[in-house]
C-alpha cells in the first residue's frame, strides 16, 4: 500500500477501535435474533404480507426464501430521481424470478437542492439527510426483510440511506442508481451566462433558458457536485455494481442493472452460503476508500461532513487531518467540471469508474482486500457492464485513458495532490478544496467584507463596493445557526470580481457543496459563529488572511485586542419559522460541529476531540 494511506488507515482503525467493536456486537447481536420473519407472531407476519399476490404469501410464510426491503427516494420533481418510479416494478419481477420475494418497505423525502438554492428551504437541506436516515430506519424496522436495495442518488439522500442502513448492518445492502442525464448546455457555458446576469448583462429569460438547456431531462445534473460525488463513493465502498454509477436512466442496460442487483440481494441473505452484511462492507477500508477515490476526482467537499457522519454510523471514526493527509498523497485524476468543462457523461466515456479504479489500484492507493456486495476483492470494479444478446455481462474495463484531457494516469496527474486542504488558524478549522482554483488565486490578504446573509452580497456588488481586493466573510451560516444552506448565490458575483483583476476569497461556516469553483474558499468553519468561534469577532477592515497553500487561515488582529472584543450576536428569529423551518429547531440546538459530521443522531455518544 501507499505508505500515506496505509498509516492513515491503521490511526483510523486505531482510533475506532471501540467504538468499532461496539457496533459489530450489535450487528452481531442483531443478526442472531433471526431478522428473517421467524421471530413474528403470526398477527406480526400477516400484517406483514396481507397485501402481497398468494405466491408471494406463500414463500414469506415458508421462511427459506429471502424477501427483499425496497427504499426509495423517488418523487416526479427531481429530475434524478423521477426514474426510480419504475423500479420497484422490476425489482419484483427479478425477485420473483429468483423464487423469492420484493416488498416496497418505505419512502424517504428527497429534496433538490437545485431547487431550493438561496431560498428558504435550503435551510432544510442539511438536516434532510438525518430525517433521511431516521426514515429509512423505520420503514426497515418492521423486521421483515432479509436484504435491502437503497434506490437514491442526490445531495444528502444517500449518505442518509446509508446512515439509516447501517443501522441495520446485520442485512445486506445494494444501492441502486438511476443515473445522469443526457448531456445539455455545457457547464462552462452555463456558469458564463450566470455571471453575464449577475453583471447584467444579459436578462432573465435568458437565464431561465440556459438553466432549461442545462438541466433538461431524467438524471442526475451532469456536472460533478454532490450527487454524482455520492455515486462514485457508493461504487468505491463496494455497496453499487460495478460499473453501475453512471449508466443513462431509461436505457436497456440501466434496467438490466437494476434487476441484477435485486438478484445479487437474493443471493447474498444468511440464508444462502455468501452472505455479505453491510457492516462487514463498510469498514475502515472502505471508508478510506471512498476518501481516496473522492480526492482523486475533485469530488463534492459536503463529503468532508456526509463521510464522516457515514462513518460514525458504522462505528468509524474519521477527522479532516485523514482528509488532509490523504489529499496530500493522493494524485489528481479527473478534470470534471467544476474542475474541469467536461461533464459526468464525458468522464463515463473516458474510461469511467474501471478505469479510474485500475489507476489507483496499480499505485495501490485504494485497498483492494475489502468485501463488496459483489464479492472479496475491489479488482472486480475495474470492469464494465455491457449486454449482449439480451443478456448482462462484465467485461474487463479500460487501463489507458480514452481522452487523456478528462482522465489522467497516476504517472501523469493534473495534479499531483487531491486538492484538499485543512485550513488552520486563529480562525479556527475549516476545508478548501482548490482543484478549480488557479495557483495565482490561492493566497489572498485583504480587508473583511463581514455579512450575516448571502443575499447582502448583491447590492454591496452592484453599488461597485466590492470592486476591491477583499475576503468577503458569510457567518452565522453554520449548521446550529440556519442549517448550513449552500451559498452558491455568491459564486457569480465573486467569480466576477476575480475576473476583473481582484483578489477575492470567502471566508464562512457555511457550505458550498459540490460546486466550489474557481474562487478560494474557506469553508465549513468550526467552531462556527453561532457557537462562539472567533469568526464572530471579525470586523469590517479587518485583514484576513488565506493561504491555501500552506493551509493558513488567520485574522491579522492583535491577540490583546482580539480577545477583549465582544462576539457579535445576529438576529436569527427570521431563520427559525417558515418552509416548515419551526420543525427544526431541535436538529439546530442538537447538531454536532462540521468537522464531527454535522449530526444530530450521535448526541448520546462522546465527541471526537478536534485538533488544532
Amino acid at each position: 500500500m501507499n505508505p500515506t494511506v496505509a498509516a492513515v488507515t491503521e490511526r483510523i482503525v486505531e482510533r475506532s477501535r471501540k467504538t468499532r467493536s461496539d457496533y459489530l456486537t450489535r450487528m452481531e447481536r442483531a443478526r442472531r435474533s433471526k431478522p428473517h420473519r421467524t421471530e413474528l407472531s403470526c398477527g406480526n407476519l400477516a400484517h406483514g404480507f396481507a397485501a402481497c399476490e398468494a405466491q408471494d404469501k406463500d414463500r414469506l410464510k415458508m421462511m427459506q426464501r429471502a424477501n427483499i426491503g425496497i427504499i426509495s427516494a423517488y418523487n416526479d420533481m427531481l429530475s434524478a430521481h423521477q426514474p426510480l418510479e419504475a423500479f420497484p416494478a422490476l425489482i419484483k419481477e427479478a425477485a420473483t424470478a429468483m423464487g423469492c420475494t420484493a416488498q416496497f418497505a418505505g419512502g424517504v423525502p428527497a429534496m433538490c437542492d437545485g431547487v431550493t438554492q438561496g431560498q428558504p428551504g435550503m435551510e432544510l437541506s442539511l438536516f434532510s439527510r438525518d430525517t433521511i436516515a431516521m426514515a429509512t430506519a423505520v420503514g426497515l424496522s418492521h423486521n421483515m426483510f432479509d436484504a435491502v436495495l437503497c434506490l437514491g442518488v442526490c445531495d444528502k439522500i444517500v449518505p442518509g440511506l446509508l446512515i439509516g442502513a447501517l443501522s441495520f448492518g446485520h442485512l445486506p445492502v445494494i444501492f441502486v442508481p438511476a443515473g445522469p442525464m443526457t448531456t445539455g448546455l455545457s457547464n462552462s457555458e452555463k456558469s458564463r451566462i450566470r455571471q453575464l446576469y449577475a453583471e447584467g448583462k444579459v436578462d432573465r429569460e435568458a437565464l431561465l433558458q440556459c438553466e432549461s438547456d442545462s438541466y433538461h431531462g431524467p438524471g442526475t445534473c451532469t456536472f460533478y457536485g454532490t450527487a454524482n460525488s455520492n455515486q462514485l463513493l457508493m461504487e468505491a465502498m463496494g455497496v453499487h455494481l460495478p460499473g453501475a454509477s453512471f449508466v443513462n436512466p431509461n436505457t436497456p442496460l440501466r434496467d438490466a442493472l437494476t434487476r441484477a442487483a435485486a438478484e445479487q440481494a437474493c443471493r447474498i441473505t444468511e440464508l444462502g452460503r455468501d452472505y455479505r452484511p453491510l457492516s462487514q462492507v463498510i469498514d475502515e477500508k472502505a471508508i478510506v476508500n471512498g476518501i481516496v477515490a473522492l480526492l482523486a476526482t475533485g469530488g463534492s467537499t459536503n463529503h468532508t461532513m456526509h463521510l464522516i457522519a457515514i462513518a460514525r454510523a458504522a462505528g468509524v471514526l474519521v477527522d479532516w487531518d485523514d482528509f488532509a493527509d490523504l489529499s496530500a498523497a493522493v494524485p489528481l485524476l479527473t478534470r470534471i467540471y467544476p474542475n474541469g468543462t467536461a461533464d459526468i457523461n464525458h468522464f463515463h466515456a473516458a474510461g469511467g469508474m474501471a478505469l479510474l479504479f485500475n489507476q489507483l489500484l496499480s499505485a495501490q492507493l485504494l485497498h483492494e482486500d475489502v468485501l463488496t456486495v459483489v464479492g472479496k476483492g475491489l479488482e472486480q470494479y475495474t470492469t464494465e457492464p455491457y449486454l449482449e444478446g439480451g443478456s448482462l455481462v462484465w467485461k474487463q474495463g479500460p487501463t489507458d485513458s480514452l481522452d487523456s484531457d478528462v482522465v489522467a494516469s497516476v504517472r501523469e496527474p493534473f495534479a499531483v495532490d487531491g486538492g484538499l486542504k485543512l485550513m488552520r488558524g486563529n480562525l479556527g478549522r475549516g476545508v478548501i478544496k482548490i482543484s478549480a482554483v488557479k495557483p495565482e488565486h490561492r493566497v489572498v490578504e485583504g480587508p473583511a467584507v463581514v455579512l450575516h446573509d448571502q443575499n447582502d452580497l448583491e447590492p454591496l456588488f452592484h453599488a461597485g463596493k466590492l470592486d476591491r481586493d477583499c475576503v468577503v466573510v458569510v457567518r452565522f451560516q453554520g449548521p446550529s445557526a440556519n442549517g448550513m444552506p449552500e451559498l452558491h448565490k455568491l459564486t457569480p458575483y465573486l467569480g466576477t470580481l476575480q475576473d476583473r483583476g481582484f483578489k477575492v476569497a470567502l471566508v464562512t461556516d457555511g457550505r458550498m457543496s459540490g460546486a466550489s469553483g474557481k474562487v478560494p474558499a474557506a469553508i465549513h468553519l468550526t467552531p462556527e459563529a453561532a457557537k462562539g468561534g472567533v469568526l464572530a469577532k471579525v470586523r469590517d477592515g479587518d485583514i484576513v488572511r488565506l493561504d491555501a497553500k500552506s493551509g493558513e487561515l488567520t485574522l491579522l488582529v492583535d491577540e490583546a485586542e482580539l480577545a477583549a472584543r465582544e462576539n457579535a450576536v445576529a438576529d436569527l428569529s427570521e431563520n427559525q419559522f417558515g418552509m416548515g423551518r419551526e420543525l427544526f429547531g431541535g436538529m439546530r440546538r442538537l447538531v454536532s460541529g462540521a468537522e464531527q459530521g454535522a449530526c444530530t443522531l450521535f448526541v448520546d455518544e462522546p465527541e471526537l476531540p478536534v485538533r488544532g
